[in-house]
């Protein structure tokens, strides 16, 4: 039987008379790899950072592998791995005493630190800046570092949000193999408004637009009836108004 990894119910996000989000429901399977798609400011990152717990909701609510982000964030932070689109780097640290900070953060033993952060070096390929401050760094490696410390404490869920932008055309083809990766283990839910990205890695597509979801099926249902993705992408953007009012 699946198994829903990440939930959304009527997350709903007013900032004043303005509404960013509204009423968006959906859900996540475990195993896929979903592109969470839309144009820029469409409602992805504080969607995104509601399911994550760091935004509060004005109404609706998320959970994560069951857990309420609201009643049980503890263990529903534990089970994802968020990296926002500015990662949480501080820049006068290294990578290395980052990942490790964060790791006896998490609660995580000294020894399981060491393995853990040995894995996530490796696997995020960071291996040749580990002792350079992280001010010192290219986009593309703060965006690995981010990457592996989304990683560390071996989430079910990873959480990414735009992890190619600001990436030249070589960092962005080694995060999205690194993304395809990840999806053979891991649930993913990647916000993007590449459409390059969405076909690049994933076999889901929820597509916000206006802060409501327009769209929620397979890639391949995505990209029927449209001549090209561009095509489809013009389609759902072009049809729905923006809510108005906060009710």
């Amino acid at each position: 039987m699946s198994e829903v990894m990440i939930h959304a119910d009527r997350l709903t996000k007013h900032y004043g008379s303005f509404t960013a989000v509204h009423d968006a429901s959906f859900t996540v399977q475990r195993g896929q790899v979903v592109a969470f798609l839309g144009p820029n400011g469409a409602g992805k990152s504080t969607t995104m950072r509601m399911l994550t717990g760091f935004l509060a909701p004005t109404r609706g609510s998320a959970a994560i592998a069951g857990f309420s982000v609201a009643s049980h964030r503890a263990q529903a932070a534990q089970c994802v791995g968020y990296l926002p689109e500015n990662g949480p780097l501080y820049p006068e640290m290294t990578p290395l005493a980052l990942l490790r900070f964060f790791g006896r953060a998490r609660g995580m033993s000294r020894a399981a630190v060491e393995d853990r952060v040995a894995e996530v070096v490796k696997l995020c390929a960071i291996r040749d800046v580990l002792e350079k401050p992280i001010a010192k760094l290219s986009r593309g490696y703060r965006q690995r570092v981010g990457l592996a410390n989304a990683l560390l404490h071996e989430p079910d869920v990873l959480i990414l949000d735009e992890p190619t932008a600001g990436l030249d055309p070589n960092q962005i083809r080694q995060v999205r193999g690194l993304i395809r990766e990840l999806g053979l283990t891991s649930t993913i839910l990647l916000s993007t408004h590449i459409l390059q990205e969405v076909e690049a890695v994933a076999d889901w597509v929820i597509f916000i637009h206006r802060g409501r979801i327009v769209f929620d099926d397979s890639l391949e249902a995505f990209r029927s009836g449209a001549n090209s993705l561009d095509t489809r992408f013009h389609e759902l953007t072009g049809a729905h108004p923006a809510p108005t009012e906060a009710a």
